[in-house]
C-alpha cells in the first residue's frame, strides 16, 4: 500500500503577504513588491503554536472607562502650526512619519521643531543618517537653531542609535531618515524592504515602551508616495506630507493619517534664507496689490479647515491662429476649458478667438471646483475691460447648462470672506452665470463703500 507523502512546503515566501514559491525570485508573483521573497526557515501559520502567557498586572486588560486619557497629555513641538497638524502637539510615545520631496525642507522643519523643544527644556536626539554633524551644525547656526538640549549624532547603524538613546535619555527622539539606517538583524543593504521594516518597527516599540516621542523623515518615490514597503504607514499613528514648490517660498504639512486627531489640518510655512517660519494667517500671500483690474476676482479656497482668499487673474489677447492658445498656472486646465465653453455657450461671451491666460497669485494651486465662478468672472472682466470691485469675491462651481452649483463648507468660506472685509459675494444664490456676470458689472458701477457684509 503507497503512503501518502506529505505535501512539501516551499521554501520561499514574500514577507509582505505570504505568497510561496519553489524558486528565489527578486518580486513577489502577488502583491509585487520588490525584496521581499525570503528563505522561509520554518513553516508559518497554523501550524505553529503559541504558548499563552499570563499578563503582569500593568499590561492586564481592562474596562476601557477606567483608562484615564490624562495619563498621556499632548506637548507642544514649539512650532505652532506644526502642533495645529498634529491635532495640538505630540503625543508620549506617538511614531509620527514626515515624507517630502526632496530639497523641501524637511530637515529644516524638524531642526526648529527640536530646537524648539530644546528651548522649552525637553532633551531631543536628533540621529541624522544623512548628513555629518557639521552640516547638521552650520544649518543650525543659519536658522538660529542652536542649544545645549539639543544632542546630534551622524549614525547609519540601527544599534549605535539604540545606544545613544540609553546614554542621552532624550524626549524627543529625530531620526532623518529610515531609509539610510540600517540593522544587523536584517538581511540587505538599507532602504531595502525588508530593512526599512526591521527600522521602523524597532523605534516604534523603543517608542511605545518609553513613551518617547519619534519623528521619522520618508523618503518619496517619482509618483509622491512614500517610499519602502506600505506597512510603514500602517505601523505609524501619524503620518505627514510637507509639500510645496521649489519656485516658491511657500510650504504647506498636510496630515495624511492621524490616530490622534483630525486629518485636515494644514499647516502653514514660509522658507526664508533664515529657516523656515511660520505663516499663523497666509490669507494676504494669494492676493494682489489690492487696486482694482480688468480681468481679476478673488475666490474664496479650502486648505483643510482654512479658508483662504485666493485671487485668480485672466488676460485675453485676440488670437488669428486656428487654436487659440490656453495657459494657466495654479488652475486646472481641464476646468479652465470647461469655463471657457459655458462661458462663449451659455452667457454669450466669446472665448474662441482669444488666447487665454489664467494664474494664481502666490503660486497657490487652485484645483477645487470652487474657483469657476471666479475664473469665470476674471475672464469675462478681461474681454470687456472691466473691474472688480476689490471688495467682491465670488465661489461657486460651474455645471455645463450654464448652472452655478453650491459647494463645500459655504458658510466657512462666508464667514471668512467677511473676516476679510469682502462684502459683496457671488455664489450660488445668482443661479446662472449670466446672473452672475450682470450682478459684478452692476456691482462694479455702484461702487458702494466699506458696507457691512450682506451675507
Amino acid at each position: 500500500m503507497a503512503t501518502r507523502r506529505a505535501p512539501a512546503v516551499a521554501p520561499y515566501r514574500c514577507t509582505e503577504c505570504g505568497w510561496t514559491t519553489s524558486k528565489w525570485a527578486g518580486r513577489c508573483g502577488e502583491c509585487q513588491q520588490w525584496g521581499t521573497v525570503v528563505e522561509a526557515a520554518e513553516q508559518t501559520g497554523i501550524l505553529r503554536t503559541i504558548t499563552a502567557v499570563t499578563p503582569t498586572a500593568d499590561r492586564r486588560a481592562r474596562p476601557i472607562t477606567t483608562v484615564d486619557s490624562r495619563d498621556t497629555p499632548r506637548r507642544s513641538t514649539g512650532v505652532g502650526e506644526f502642533d495645529r497638524v498634529l491635532g495640538g502637539g505630540i503625543v508620549p510615545g506617538a511614531a509620527i512619519l514626515l515624507s517630502g520631496e526632496p530639497g523641501v525642507g524637511k530637515s529644516t522643519l524638524l531642526l526648529e521643531v527640536a530646537s524648539a523643544s530644546a528651548r522649552a527644556g525637553r532633551r531631543v536626539l536628533y540621529a541624522s543618517a544623512e548628513e555629518s554633524i557639521g552640516q547638521v551644525r552650520l544649518r543650525a547656526e543659519r536658522t538660529g537653531a542652536l542649544h545645549d538640549e539639543l544632542y546630534l549624532a551622524a549614525e547609519t547603524d540601527l544599534a549605535t542609535i539604540l545606544g545613544n538613546i540609553d546614554e542621552v535619555r532624550p524626549e524627543l527622539l529625530i531620526v532623518d531618515s529610515v531609509q539610510t539606517v540600517s540593522s544587523s538583524l536584517s538581511e540587505g543593504m538599507a532602504g531595502h524592504p525588508g530593512q526599512v521594516r526591521e527600522v521602523a518597527s524597532t523605534l516604534i516599540r523603543i517608542a511605545k515602551e518609553r513613551d518617547l516621542p519619534v519623528i521619522i523623515v520618508g523618503h518619496v518615490t517619482k509618483d509622491g508616495s512614500i517610499a519602502g514597503p506600505r506597512i510603514l504607514e500602517h505601523l505609524v499613528d501619524v503620518v505627514c506630507h510637507f509639500e510645496g514648490d521649489r519656485q516658491t517660498s511657500l510650504r504647506f504639512v498636510r496630515a495624511l493619517k492621524n490616530r490622534f486627531g483630525a486629518t485636515d489640518e494644514v499647516g502653514c510655512f514660509d522658507m526664508t534664507g533664515s529657516g523656515i517660519a511660520e505663516v499663523p494667517d497666509p490669507s494676504r500671500l494669494f492676493l494682489g496689490s489690492g487696486i482694482s483690474e480688468p480681468g481679476t476676482c478673488v475666490a474664496i479656497a479650502l486648505e483643510g479647515k482654512r479658508a483662504l482668499p485666493v485671487e485668480v487673474q485672466a488676460l485675453t489677447i485676440h488670437s488669428t491662429a486656428p487654436n487659440p492658445r490656453r495657459i494657466v498656472n495654479g488652475v486646472d486646465s481641464a476646468r479652465v476649458a470647461m469655463v471657457l465653453a459655458v462661458l462663449e455657450k451659455k452667457a454669450g461671451v466669446k472665448t474662441s478667438d482669444q488666447d487665454v491666460y489664467v494664474s494664481t497669485v502666490g503660486g497657490v494651486r487652485f484645483t477645487e471646483p470652487a474657483a469657476d465662478l471666479a475664473i469665470a468672472i476674471a475672464v469675462a472682466g478681461a474681454l470687456r475691460n472691466e473691474s472688480t470691485p476689490t471688495h467682491l469675491a465670488a465661489i461657486g462651481e460651474l455645471s455645463l447648462a450654464g448652472e452655478i452649483r453650491p459647494v463645500t463648507q459655504t458658510a466657512q468660506r462666508r464667514s471668512e470672506a467677511a473676516r476679510l472685509g469682502y462684502s459683496e459675494l457671488i455664489d450660488d444664490r445668482s443661479a446662472k452665470l449670466s446672473s452672475a456676470l450682470n450682478d459684478v458689472r452692476t456691482r462694479a458701477r455702484s461702487r458702494p463703500g466699506d458696507a457691512a457684509p450682506s451675507f
